[in-house]
C-alpha cells in the first residue's frame, strides 16, 4: 500500500487548486500548471487540503493514486518555489555563455551548440562552467537538463563533458594502466 498516497497536500496561501473533470489545474505566484488525473484515482479538495484516494483495490489503482498525489504535490511546489538543476562543464576549452535567452555551448565540436529554452524554462550561467536550469515544471526541468547533458556526456578516461552538479564519474585507467 502506498504510504505517499495517503498524505494530504496542504495548499499554501496564494495557490489555487481546481479540478474540472479529469484535469487538475494549479495556479500560483510563479505560473500555472495542469495535469490529467488517471481515472483510477479520486481527488478531493476540501478546506485548503487536497486528498487522493483509490476508486477500487486493483493493482493499477494502487499504483496510480500514489503517483497522482506526487504529481499534484510537485505542481504545488513548482508554482510556489520552482525547481532548478545545476550542470557542471569540465574540459579544456569547454564553456557556456548566455546569448540573449539562449545557451551557447563550446564543447569541443567544430561549431558552437546553441540551446533554446522551451516555454517555461530559464537558463543561467555561473562563471563559464556552471549552468543552472530553472522552471516550475519538475518533469520539464529534468528533461531539459538531461538533454543538455546528452550533448557531451562525461567520458570515463579524462572526465571531460557535462555532468550534474556533484555527480561522480568512475574513471578508467586507460592503456597506461595495463602495465
Amino acid at each position: 500500500m502506498s504510504r505517499i498516497g495517503k498524505l494530504p497536500i496542504k495548499i499554501p496561501s496564494g495557490v489555487n487548486v481546481s479540478l474540472s473533470g479529469t484535469v487538475c489545474k494549479v495556479e500560483g505566484p510563479k505560473g500555472k500548471l495542469q495535469q490529467n488525473i488517471h481515472t483510477k484515482a479520486e481527488v478531493k479538495i476540501e478546506d485548503g487540503v487536497v486528498t487522493v484516494s483509490k476508486k477500487d483495490e486493483t493493482i493499477l489503482a494502487r499504483q496510480m493514486y500514489g503517483l497522482t498525489r506526487t504529481l499534484i504535490n510537485n505542481m504545488v511546489l513548482g508554482v510556489t518555489t520552482g525547481y532548478e538543476k545545476k550542470l557542471e562543464i569540465q574540459g579544456v576549452g569547454y564553456r557556456a555563455v548566455m546569448k540573449g535567452s539562449n545557451l551557447d555551448l563550446s564543447l569541443g565540436y567544430s561549431h558552437p551548440v546553441v540551446v533554446e529554452p522551451p516555454e517555461g524554462i530559464e537558463f543561467a550561467v555561473e562563471g563559464q562552467n556552471k549552468i543552472v536550469v530553472k522552471g516550475i515544471d519538475k518533469q520539464l526541468v529534468g528533461q531539459v537538463t538531461a538533454d543538455i547533458r546528452k550533448l557531451r556526456a562525461p567520458e570515463p578516461y579524462k572526465g571531460k563533458g557535462i555532468r550534474y552538479d556533484g555527480e561522480h564519474i568512475t574513471r578508467k585507467a586507460g592503456k597506461a594502466g595495463k602495465k
